[in-house]
């Protein structure tokens, strides 16, 4: 998609918002997603009508005066709001495109809570006591109810029903609307679950909302087949019923075991749309670009180990490339390649993060922007061989006089060697 500002777009309210949509918005999902996406939220939510249902046409243009924001970083706003269920886009091609922004609700507490991709990288991002304060927050308070009589009043006392009233049609009555995280189905759920015996699972009560959990975990701490069913035969109850409090646990403990009491976080997996290369002419480069911006710095990782998963040091230093320095997907794998090829194939992390320091500096974006500082940085580096200057000594240009031997003195040393 080439997003111009002179693209237009129209906002539709697809659920009910509220001031409680706000509090939840800004507590829980504003420290994943970023402030960015958040405000931008908000203001297409500002841009609906007084009827709270769709907006009037607006132009990118505006949008990116309202917010005083380049295009590429409301883009990117954009694509974190879709991908975490708050925001459905809808395009009709055109000479100027338009496009339909269609809001969505968040998650209710509870359910933020009961998601574990949501909450463990929420408790990733704030860290488990900032995690326990707003959890405090939305929690019910306590207060014993021992001494006092409910006497509230039931329906039937307080209302008569009658037979006159004629119920309206009630099919496209708004109410909150949610959109459920959709994640790579990577696992063969069916084959795994077939290799558990009956006798230890009820294959029958396996729950639609078990398999998306199931899905989920995978995901968020990145299981294959043999990890999972091991999980899930811990995890299953007297009932012969996975137990999904039960998996939820075993897998964050299993998580942190393996990865030093670390837990995961959310990032880019590929380089955004934004920021890939549009033209592509079949060379060799042009496919070289094409495969860093279309791959995962874990999948270019393992395909470069031939392979074999990476390392938890490697997977780190990945995590910290793409966080910590913000780097995108794209130019992590140009950066993994070039350090790979120049570093004797060795991952050294102060070399990285100083290379990856240089580049944030710069500003690199784009995998051509990262491929060329790459190009640059080898014809720098041209090998200057140095020739030790060898010392003379002081008598080798001094000239000497010639001393010619008398007929005295070659008798005189004869006689000495006679005597030797």
């Amino acid at each position: 998609m080439n997003l111009l500002p002179a693209d237009t777009y129209i906002v539709k309210n697809a659920t009910i918002l509220n001031n409680e949509s706000r509090f939840v918005l800004i507590k829980l999902y504003q420290p994943i997603i970023g402030s960015v996406a958040i405000n931008l939220y908000f203001t297409l939510w500002s841009n609906l009508d007084a009827s709270q249902i769709i907006s009037t046409e607006y132009t990118h243009h505006s949008l990116m005066a309202e917010m005083r924001i380049k295009l590429e970083d409301i883009l990117e706003a954009r694509e974190k709001l879709e991908a975490i269920g708050l925001l459905k886009t809808y395009l009709k091609k055109g000479n100027i495109n338009n496009y339909v922004y269609e809001l969505y609700s968040p998650l209710e507490p509870d359910e933020f809570i009961d998601n574990p991709i949501l909450v463990t990288t929420l408790i990733s991002n704030i860290g488990k006591i900032e995690y326990e304060r707003i959890l405090n927050i939305f929690k019910i308070p306590t207060m014993s109810l021992k001494e006092y009589t409910d006497v509230s009043s039931s329906f039937s006392d307080t209302f008569e029903v009658t037979n006159d009233l004629e119920i309206g049609d009630t099919k496209n009555i708004r109410r909150v609307k949610q959109v459920d995280l959709v994640v790579d189905e990577k696992i063969d759920l069916n084959g795994l679950l077939s290799l558990i015996p009956s006798e230890i699972l009820n294959h029958r009560l396996i729950t639609n909302d078990t398999r998306s959990l199931v899905y989920k975990l995978s995901y968020i701490y990145n299981l294959d087949e043999d990890e999972l069913s091991e999980l899930i035969r811990n995890s299953v109850n007297e009932k012969k019923i996975i137990d999904k409090d039960l998996l939820r646990k075993n897998c964050h403990n299993y998580y942190t075991f393996e990865h030093q009491n670390m837990t995961p976080s959310l990032i880019y997996k590929k380089q955004p749309e934004y920021l890939r290369n549009k033209a592509g002419d079949g060379t060799r480069k042009s496919k070289q670009i094409y495969t860093f911006e279309t791959i995962s710095p874990y999948e270019f990782l393992t395909g470069k180990n031939k392979g074999i998963k990476p390392s938890k040091h490697d997977l780190l230093l990945i995590e910290t490339l793409m966080v910590d320095y913000d780097l995108p997907p794209g130019v992590v794998n140009v950066l993994i390649d070039y350090v790979l090829r120049i570093n004797d194939n060795k991952l050294t992390k102060n070399f990285i993060l100083s290379i990856a320091s240089q580049w944030k500096r710069s500003g690199i974006k784009t995998v051509p922007e990262a491929m060329a500082i790459c190009k640059k940085e080898n014809k720098n580096k041209v090998k200057v061989k140095t020739v030790k200057k060898e010392e003379k000594p002081d008598w080798f240009n001094k000239k000497f006089e010639e001393n010619i031997a008398t007929s005295d003195d070659i008798a005189a040393l004869e006689a000495s060697l006679k005597d030797l």
